[in-house]
């Protein structure tokens, strides 16, 4: 019988994202196959420090309080140099101690500094396997303008937009204004690199498109105006190929409005009511080639690897605009990702293995 594959398990982190991750990490550790993996839960507190965390799926579920890596004391000392895989830790009481050689990284961490590249980088420089996408993927990702920068060049139709800094609205908000007023009512105003809805603003009158930009700024230096698109809020999740084989695409889910704005952070990953999510969903079958297609040529543009979701609007002329590429897409048990997953035949449990098994084989 061979030895178990170690996995670190890497969440929390400095971004406004924090708890989600903590809450995913959960989710993960309660259904990852223990014949099959022992787990190192490694956190991020907000302030950056890496700690040893307890192997505690129910500390770390969404509540009426948020989970949070809480700062232990412990700090987690990564391998040296690619020349070896051990992990160490240094106790509160100053010893270190010895974790073994770890064979992967799992990174679950939403947001900027962990699903934008920089822990890639950091894997990347200890020659550390991680899952999911690459240092390139997951920095154009993470960012909305260059996203759709990225995806309009491949010819992928995208909400028309704005980009903006805050010191250009703060010097130049006539002419900035100006260009925002070439979009028609209504808007969204979202900060550039955040998600899980934070900081996103629906704007429906100009008067208000101020008070959205500080929304935003206080997220990200960066804002995006956007368009608003009448369409159905159709999503489905991407894996990689085996083997070099073409990207897998699931049956998509649809995010059905019934009594909120927008599919904020509280519907998300409070279980607010107002929003259902439906998956799978009915698509006629010229629709769906079209789906595939277009989420295929978007995980292809950015460069990604392991997974994505892709988030759509399918317009009442059954045109498909790519609202999202997300990276690192929720992965609690109720998020759109596993859902559209199961229904496509892929288990919880399952899909963590196969993410983990496309990590190794994964060439960056």
């Amino acid at each position: 019988m061979t030895d178990k594959t170690t996995v670190v398990l890497v969440f929390g982190g400095r971004s406004s994202e924090h708890a989600i991750s903590c809450a995913t990490a959960g989710g993960v550790l309660a259904a990852i196959d223990r014949d099959r993996y022992n787990v190192i839960p490694v956190g991020i507190t907000t302030d950056g420090a890496f700690v040893l965390e307890e192997d505690d799926p129910e500390r770390l579920a969404l509540g009426a309080e948020l989970p949070t890596v809480i700062d232990n004391g412990t700090r987690v000392l990564w391998p040296e140099s690619a020349a070896t895989r051990e992990l160490r830790v240094v106790e509160t009481d100053g010893s270190v101690r010895s974790l073994g050689d770890i064979d992967i990284a799992f990174p679950i961490l939403h947001g900027r500094f962990g699903e934008d590249g920089t822990i890639q980088g950091m894997f990347e420089l200890i020659g550390l396997p991680y899952v999911g996408n690459g240092v390139l993927a997951s920095a154009i990702a993470m960012d909305k303008h260059m996203t759709k920068s990225v995806l309009q060049s491949a010819g992928v139709e995208v909400a028309p937009w704005v980009a903006v800094t805050e010191a250009d609205w703060r010097d130049e908000s006539e002419l900035w204004g100006r260009r925002a007023r070439g979009l028609a009512l209504p808007l969204f105003v979202k900060p550039a690199r955040a998600g899980s809805s934070v900081g996103v603003t629906k704007v429906e009158d100009w008067d208000d498109l101020d008070a959205a930009l500080d929304v935003a700024f206080a997220e990200d230096r960066t804002a995006i105006i956007e368009q608003a698109i009448v369409g159905r809020e159709i999503e489905c999740g991407v894996l990689s190929g085996r083997d070099g084989g073409a990207p897998r695409v699931s049956l998509p889910g649809e995010i059905r409005l019934t009594g909120r704005e927008f599919y904020d952070f509280d519907a998300k990953y409070r279980d607010a009511p107002g929003v259902e999510l439906v998956c799978p969903v009915e698509l006629n079958e010229g629709q769906q080639r079209e789906l595939e297609r277009v989420a295929t040529r978007a995980f292809r543009a950015i460069g990604a690897s392991g997974l994505a979701r892709i988030d759509f609007f399918l317009t009442p002329s059954s045109d498909l605009i790519v609202n999202e590429v997300n990276t690192l897409p929720g992965f609690t048990p109720i998020s759109m990702f596993p859902k559209c997953w199961i229904a496509s035949g892929i288990e919880y449990p399952e899909l963590i293995s196969e993410l983990i098994e496309l990590g190794f084989e994964t060439v960056r």
